[in-house]
């Protein structure tokens, strides 16, 4: 009687309170190591180990971003990394949706077969040493397309966006291979525009896989500084700070003649790294839905 009248009942008002009251505390446990590293960042380096940095600088500066931007291979490292994390976005999230959508398909006859041999690489791999000699002989060594190639294919979102696509309507596919559409314009037309949902979640875990990838660069391109990685070129700035235990003079870029700290110039870095995926984030939240083709086709 107390829902129908619209009064809520005391256990419903517990639950949102105790509800409210846990999810604010999510909230500053997300938000605070994030906001933290932030004042740390702008904080300066000899200050930060007197600790008692929490959500605000105490000493402004920004020594510890100039530190970090006057790596005179920096701007270049940059632009590869934007390059290999648009364009391998864009490739493997094409391929892997292609290959989902055929797997997908219940008159593939070898979709068992195919779908069991790209599970298990998920689980065996050739190793190391195996994966470096393929590089080198098939002629990706020192090249851009070493970024690219390799992972054209991620298994794991392939299952995801496969998953999604089952959903579908059928109706749909069987209406357009009655008008004459074939695989491929079914493909573009019908399925890509009605994933979109999954493609944009997925695009944002191959964006940031990309995006903070730097062990491959060591490996296959650090014979070719200009094509060494964002996070791999301060990867070495951070490894050159800790390993040099207090602080770091960082009199080898110019015009820098103050001292930074291993924590502050991790703090940068780590803003630095993370920055443009939080910006990207909000651009994709709204394909976050289900249900998109909910009432599409009525039976």
């Amino acid at each position: 009687m107390n829902r129908i009248s619209g009064k809520r009942s005391l256990g419903d008002s517990i639950f949102s309170i105790t509800n409210g009251i846990f999810m604010l505390l999510v909230m500053v446990v997300t938000l605070y190591p994030f906001l933290n590293t932030i004042a740390v960042s702008f904080n300066n380096g000899l200050d930060t180990i007197r600790g008692g940095i929490y959500l605000w600088p105490r000493e402004w500066t920004l020594q510890n971003y100039v530190s970090v931007f006057q790596n005179p291979h920096l701007t270049q490292a940059a632009f590869i990394s934007v390059a290999r994390t648009v364009i391998g976005t864009v490739v493997q999230l094409f391929c892997t949706a292609m290959l989902a959508y055929v797997l997908s398909r219940k008159e593939y006859m070898f979709n068992k077969f195919v779908t069991t041999l790209f599970v298990i690489t998920m689980y065996f791999s050739g190793g190391l040493i195996p994966g470096y000699m393929l590089i080198k002989q098939v002629g990706l060594l020192n090249s851009f397309w070493v970024y690219i190639i390799p992972g054209l294919i991620g298994v794991f979102n392939m299952i995801v966006i496969r998953t999604y696509i089952q959903g579908l309507s059928e109706g749909l596919i069987e209406s357009a291979k009655m008008d004459g559409a074939g695989d491929f314009r079914i493909f573009m037309r019908i399925v890509l525009p009605l994933s979109k949902p999954v493609l944009a979640t997925v695009a944002l875990f191959i964006a940031v896989g990309q995006w903070n990838s730097w062990f491959d660069s060591m490996l296959y391109t650090a014979g070719n500084r200009n094509l060494t990685t964002l996070q791999y070129e301060l990867m070495k700035l951070l490894s050159s700070a800790t390993s040099q235990g207090g602080t770091v003079n960082v009199d080898q870029y110019k015009n820098v003649t103050n001292m930074v700290t291993p924590v502050s110039i991790r703090a940068a870095i780590t803003i630095v790294t993370a920055m443009p995926i939080v910006v990207l984030y909000p651009f994709l939240q709204k394909y976050f839905v289900t249900g998109l083709t909910i009432g599409g086709v009525k039976e």
